[in-house]
């Protein structure tokens, strides 16, 4: 399939609208490459590269009082995201709850919005030397703030950020990956296997989902998702059905950031001071932390 082609096939509507379940039993299920592909890409340059397109354009091309790069890259995901999502669920073979996609979609775009507005302070703040690793009240940069009585505000804006903000962004995201994932079952045999392009697709699909839930400490979320599909598949299983080429894509992706994430934990285990940033049981360090940490610090002295 050409580029060209993957891009018809994103754009043009579906029409299988209540007809998807009879449609579904005769016609064959195929991987939605073109699908995987612009998701992958998207949420790499969109969403990961974000930060580093910030880092790498020099900071006299914008004003800071205005919107930079990283914030245009955030608006860009913020409407390509949810298009995606649309898309990928009206492929589903099976017809699911549209009341329910579109609740998720609303609250998506709201959440992500809140938190293009966190991510935006957060940049101008660590150019003023804010580090990541530590809490608000802790950062020397809010120490000398006048009135003191600012902090407060930054706290507010970091609770809103990263408890509303995340929540009302992540919960829907993985809600709808899981009602699709719910849809990708078959009685054929040949659809049991991923196509080439598949594995070829997972390594870096993967790795973003592993930036996703530590950059989003979104570790309870993620692992509820998965246990949810892993008892989709048993429960499917006892109807003599298995996961498609769509499904074993979307669950190996847990599966490879599951092992990721604990590489990661193992990795950073005994860092004392981001364990006082991440205190409790469910100890998993965000990549910028560490980033702020052990990266940006050293190259300044």
């Amino acid at each position: 399939m050409s580029s060209k082609d993957c891009l018809i096939c994103i754009l043009l509507p579906s029409h299988r609208h209540g007809s998807r379940e009879t449609q579904s039993s005769v016609k064959t299920p195929q991987f939605h490459l073109d699908l995987w592909c612009f998701f992958t890409i998207q949420n790499w340059v969109l969403d990961f590269g974000r930060p580093i397109f910030m880092i790498l354009f020099p900071l006299d091309w914008f004003s800071l009082n205005k919107p930079i790069v990283g914030d245009y890259l955030h608006m860009a995901y913020n409407i390509i995201t949810p298009f995606l999502l649309l898309k990928l669920i009206d492929r589903s073979p099976k017809t699911l709850p549209l009341s329910a996609v579109y609740l998720c979609i609303i609250t998506f775009v709201m959440g992500a919005s809140i938190n293009l507005v966190g991510d935006s302070m957060n940049h101008r703040l660590l150019l003023s030397g804010y580090q990541l690793h530590l809490s608000v009240r802790e950062n020397p940069i809010m120490k000398n703030l006048n009135p003191p009585s600012l902090v407060d505000s930054f706290e507010l804006l970091y609770y809103y950020d990263e408890n509303f903000g995340r929540c009302m962004w992540y919960i829907p995201f993985f809600l709808i990956l899981f009602l699709y994932f719910s849809g990708c079952f078959t009685v054929l045999k040949e659809e049991k296997k991923m196509p080439s392009s598949a594995w070829l697709l997972l390594a870096p699909s993967s790795l973003y989902y592993w930036y996703l839930v530590t950059e989003g400490q979104i570790f309870i979320l993620f692992i509820f998702t998965f246990f949810a599909m892993k008892a989709t598949v048993m429960h499917k299983r006892r109807k003599g059905l298995v996961p498609d080429s769509n499904g074993l894509f979307l669950l190996y992706n847990f599966y490879i950031a599951l092992a990721l994430l604990t590489l990661w934990v193992a990795f950073l285990w005994n860092d004392k001071i981001l364990r006082k940033k991440y205190p409790g049981v469910i100890y998993i360090p965000e990549p910028w932390a560490f980033y702020t940490l052990h990266i940006r610090d050293k190259q300044r002295l």
